[in-house]
């Protein structure tokens, strides 16, 4: 079993469209790649950091699944992802 994960970290003024984004379109989309069994979305807490920090993880059978992910589906949700929110969402993959 392995776990993708995706940190944000988002700003106050969009908090509230971006979770109701991941919520209703983002995180179905990658669910819907079939990769995933899967998907959490997380609060992480940071001191100083206002509580706008999420992680959202994905969970797969396989680090083969997770290449093909990375391979065939990554680069377009991630772009759809900076379309939307720019440098007011950043996020980091682990």
């Amino acid at each position: 079993m392995i776990i993708y994960n995706v940190t944000v970290s988002v700003e106050e003024s969009i908090k509230s469209d971006w979770i109701k984004w991941m919520q209703e379109v983002h995180i179905p989309e990658v669910m819907a790649c079939g990769i995933f069994t899967k998907a959490q979305i997380n609060r992480v807490i940071v001191q100083g950091d206002s509580n706008n920090t999420f992680a959202i993880a994905y969970t797969c059978p396989s680090m083969k699944d997770l290449h093909q992910y990375q391979v065939n589906f990554a680069a377009e949700l991630q772009q759809k992802h900076l379309a939307r929110y720019g440098d007011k969402a950043f996020a980091f993959r682990t």
